[in-house]
C-alpha cells in the first residue's frame, strides 16, 4: 500500500500561518515575497487575515510560501 503525502496545511489555521511567517520573515520580508498591499501599508495580522479570507489567490500564495518555509526546516 502506498500512503499519500500528508497535507502540510492540515490543522493549521490561516492566522497561525500568517503569524509564523511574520515572525520568521517580518512584514518587509513577507511583502518582498508576496506583492500585496496589506503587507506593505500599515500591516497587521487582523487586516491581513480579513483580506486573505476574501481573496483566494492571495491566500494561496501565503499558503505556498508557508509550505516552502516548512521544507527549509
Amino acid at each position: 500500500m502506498t500512503q499519500s503525502p500528508k497535507d502540510p496545511l492540515h490543522g493549521v489555521t490561516l492566522e497561525a500561518i500568517l503569524t509564523e511567517l511574520v515572525a520568521k520573515l517580518g512584514w518587509d520580508g513577507l511583502a518582498a515575497r508576496i506583492d500585496i498591499r496589506c503587507f506593505k501599508s500599515d500591516p497587521s495580522i487582523k487586516s491581513s487575515l480579513t483580506f486573505l479570507r476574501k481573496t483566494p489567490w492571495a491566500r494561496e500564495k501565503v499558503e505556498t510560501l508557508y509550505i516552502q518555509q516548512q521544507k527549509k526546516r
